[in-house]
C-alpha cells in the first residue's frame, strides 16, 4: 500500500505514545518525589521508551496478524501457486478482506460451474444408460425366448436371431460413436488431410440417401448448379461423415414433400462455408445451445422411432473443431434449420 500508512503502524504509533506518556508521567512523579527533576534525562527516556515500545508492539502485532492471516490463507488455499516464504504477506485487514471476498466470489463461480457439470454428468449417464439399455434388453429378450424353446421353430429362430443381430449392431454403432468422440476430444484420432472436390462429395452423399429421402418425399438439391469443382483441404472421410449426419438429420425431421438444400459460398482468407438448409420442424431457441451435447435430444419424450445413436451432432462438432474450423446453427421453430461449417479452400 504505497500511499498509505499501514494500519499496524498506526496502531503501534498510538499505543507506543500512550505507553510512553504513562511511563514518562510515572517516572516524572518518581524523580520529583525522590530525586531532582531534570529535562534532558526525561527527554532521553521519552525517546528511548517510544522507540522500544514502537518496535516491540509493531513486531508482535505483525507476527500476531501474520500467523492468523497465514492460517486463513492455508485453510482457504488462497495462495495455491504462491509461497508465503517467497512473498511478504500483507497484514492490512482491508486488503485481507478484499482478497477473501475475491476468493469467495471465485469459489462461488467454481461451485456453480461444478453444479452445472454435475447436472450434465447425471444427465449424460442417464442418457448413456437409456441408449444402451434399449438394445441390450431387446437382444436379451430374443435370446431368452429362443432358450425357452422357440429355437426349435425354424421360422421364429431365424426371425429372432435377425432381430437380436440388429440390436447388437445398434450397440456396436453407439459404442463406436462414443469411441470416436473420445478420440476426437483427446486428439488421438488422426486426420488425413487431402485436397478434394466438395461438390462431388456432396453429390455422393445425396446419392447415398436419395432412397431414404424419397420415402418422405424430400428433395435433396443444391441451391444452384456448380459446374466447376470447388477444391478444399480436409479429411475427406470425416467431412463425408459430417455431411451424412447433417443430411440424415434434415431428412429425419423434415416435413413430407420438404426440401434439403446445400449451398457452398466463398469466404475471405481462402475459406468456404457449406450450408445445409431444410424446411422441417425447426428447433426452439432454448434447445440450440445444447444441440451438440452427447445424447441431447430436443424431443423429451424419449422416442427413438427415428433411430440413431443421439451422438451425430456431437460427432459433427468435434470433427469440424478437429479441423480448426467453425460450425454454426440457425433455426426457427416450425420453419426450418440451417447448419453450416467452414473449410479451408485449396489455393
Amino acid at each position: 500500500m504505497p500511499n498509505q500508512i499501514k494500519k499496524t503502524y498506526k496502531f503501534a504509533i498510538k499505543t507506543s505514545l500512550y505507553i510512553t506518556c504513562i511511563l514518562t508521567l510515572l517516572m516524572s512523579v518518581f524523580l520529583y518525589a525522590f530525586f531532582s527533576l531534570k529535562i534532558i534525562p526525561i527527554l532521553c527516556f521519552i525517546l528511548v521508551c517510544y522507540v522500544v515500545c514502537f518496535g516491540i508492539i509493531q513486531y508482535r502485532v505483525e507476527r500476531f496478524i501474520y500467523r492468523r492471516v497465514k492460517k486463513i490463507y492455508d485453510d482457504l488455499t488462497l495462495l495455491e501457486s504462491t509461497s508465503l516464504r517467497k512473498k511478504q504477506i500483507t497484514t492490512d485487514m482491508a486488503t485481507l478482506t478484499q482478497e477473501i471476498d475475491k476468493y469467495a466470489r471465485g469459489k462461488k463461480i467454481e461451485i456453480e460451474s461444478l453444479k452445472v457439470r454435475e447436472e450434465y454428468r447425471k444427465e449424460f449417464l442417464g442418457n448413456v444408460s437409456h441408449e444402451l439399455k434399449t438394445p441390450l434388453f431387446t437382444v436379451q429378450g430374443y435370446i431368452l425366448t429362443l432358450l425357452d424353446g422357440a429355437i426349435n421353430d425354424k421360422n421364429i429362430r431365424e426371425k429372432y436371431l435377425d432381430r437380436a443381430s440388429k440390436g447388437v449392431e445398434r450397440l456396436i454403432y453407439i459404442v463406436n460413436d462414443l469411441d470416436m468422440i473420445t478420440k476426437l476430444e483427446v486428439g488421438d484420432l488422426s486426420l488425413k488431410i487431402e485436397a478434394f472436390d466438395i461438390v462431388e462429395l456432396i453429390s455422393n452423399v445425396f446419392e447415398m440417401f436419395e432412397m431414404k429421402a424419397a420415402k418422405k418425399r424430400i428433395t435433396l438439391t443444391f441451391d444452384r448448379a456448380y459446374n466447376e469443382p470447388i477444391m478444399v483441404k480436409a479429411d475427406k472421410e470425416r467431412i463425408q461423415q459430417v455431411l451424412n449426419n447433417l443430411v440424415v438429420n434434415s431428412i429425419k425431421y423434415g416435413h413430407d414433400k420438404g426440401t434439403t438444400e446445400v449451398s457452398i459460398e466463398n469466404l475471405i482468407k481462402n475459406k468456404v462455408i457449406v450450408r445445409v438448409t431444410d424446411n422441417g420442424e425447426g428447433i426452439t431457441q432454448n434447445n440450440i445451445p445444447r444441440l451438440f451435447e452427447r445424447f441431447y435430444r430436443v424431443d423429451k419424450s424419449g422416442s427413438r422411432k427415428e433411430g440413431g445413436s443421439g451422438l451425430g451432432l456431437s460427432i459433427v462438432k468435434h470433427i469440424i473443431e478437429a479441423h480448426d474450423e467453425k460450425i454454426y446453427v440457425e433455426s426457427d421453430f416450425g420453419v426450418g434449420s440451417e447448419f453450416s461449417f467452414t473449410l479451408e479452400k485449396v489455393k
